[in-house]
């Protein structure tokens, strides 16, 4: 029996292979204190299963933050829900809301050349806990690929794509964080779990 796979499905196993690298480790860097230096401290990310979460896991009717970004980029932010294991997965999904093909920006993937190497992705994002002044940026794995959507260059007139990064996790009691990417406007969201 052969398979067939959609353009989206074959980038949902692109984003499904980068996730199972965190079965094997991942390198998580938090630290600094929010004004955009390199990060000081770098962790062991936690094991786990290298299954991605479905797109309704977690998410509620209502996006927790929806931000504009340049050439009709629309990004929202369905759920950011904590593991037990000590990652954050942040969900959502970035439309193309305007009426012709945007070729997406290299700059989300941010500047550290270890992400750019791994080619375009949502890799410059960040968390900020302004409570404890600290910066979480994107886990990778251990041959340094970004735990994000990742494989996607442009977006037709309309079209929406499933996304989802991956940090560490803030402390226990911090449930609000400040989410930004490159390009667009940060947004507070409400960590659950």
């Amino acid at each position: 029996m052969r398979m067939r796979f959609t353009a989206k499905a074959g980038r949902g196993m692109v984003a499904l292979a980068a996730v199972a690298g965190l079965a094997v480790g991942a390198t998580a860097c938090s630290g600094g204190d929010g004004d955009g230096k390199k990060p000081q401290n770098s962790t062991s990310a936690p094991q786990g299963d290298g299954s991605q979460p479905s797109a309704q896991e977690g998410q509620s009717a209502d996006p927790l933050a929806e931000v504009k970004g340049p050439s009709g980029l629309l990004l929202q932010i369905t759920s950011a829900v904590r593991d037990a294991g000590g990652f954050v997965t942040v969900s959502g999904a970035l439309k193309n809301d305007s009426g012709t093909k945007v070729v997406i920006p290299s700059a989300l993937s941010g500047n550290e050349t270890e992400i750019i190497n791994n080619g375009l992705s949502l890799g410059g994002a960040t968390l900020v806990d302004s409570k404890s002044k600290k910066r979480y940026y994107v886990l990778r794995d251990t041959e340094g690929r970004p735990l994000t959507t990742t494989g996607f260059s442009a977006l037709k007139a309309g079209e929406t794509i499933d996304v989802f990064l991956q940090f560490p996790s803030p402390p226990a009691d911090t449930a609000d964080v400040s989410f930004q990417l490159p390009l667009f406007p940060s947004a507070v969201i409400k960590i659950s779990g």
